[in-house]
């Protein structure tokens, strides 16, 4: 996806720009190309990213282990501000201090807006926390029967007196 020069949504017709998209984002390991659909609009002052994208991603679960597959759905949107200030750091400070108020996404009015780092972003965002296979997975089963066979043979004889403690205890 081509990134969007700002001030060219203002010559657009309803100041918007509308993107239909198939394809594989970078660093984004999917075993389908990202569909969807994005639009961005200028309103003067800010940003309005709308999109909607769909992909499967191959997780591992976090219980027994096993990958599966898990359809990523994302249907998003986003008012990102334009501010002049964005593109000029203050190099005279290593620290910058931002109120709590000044936490949103903004842009240069006259830079760029990326949309495959939008949605890449938010994909990223979709990524389930707990990333189980089946709601009724067991997790790792263990075969107790095979594991109290070998804890019983010793095969380092360091082990051997605390193996004797083990059984002196009731």
């Amino acid at each position: 996806m081509e990134t969007i020069y700002i001030p060219h949504l203002l010559q657009k017709s309803e100041r918007k720009e509308a993107i239909e998209f198939e394809e594989f984002i970078p660093d984004l390991e999917t075993l389908t190309p990202v569909r969807g659909s994005l639009e961005v609009t200028h309103q003067g002052n800010y940003l309005e990213v709308k999109g909607k994208a769909e992909t499967i991603v191959t997780l591992t679960c976090h219980r027994c282990l096993k990958q599966y597959n898990h359809r990523l759905r994302l249907k998003s949107s986003e008012l990102i501000w334009l501010d002049e200030g964005v593109d000029r750091p203050d190099s005279s400070s290593s620290e910058i201090e931002v109120a709590l108020e000044d936490l949103v996404e903004t842009l240069p009015p006259n830079g760029h807006f990326n949309p495959g780092e939008w949605i890449y972003d938010q994909l990223c965002l979709e990524v389930p926390h707990k990333q189980i296979c089946d709601p009724k997975c067991a997790g790792i089963i263990l075969n107790n029967d095979a594991n109290t066979e070998s804890s019983e043979t010793i095969s380092d004889s360091r082990w051997a007196s605390l193996k004797s403690l083990k059984q002196q205890l009731p």
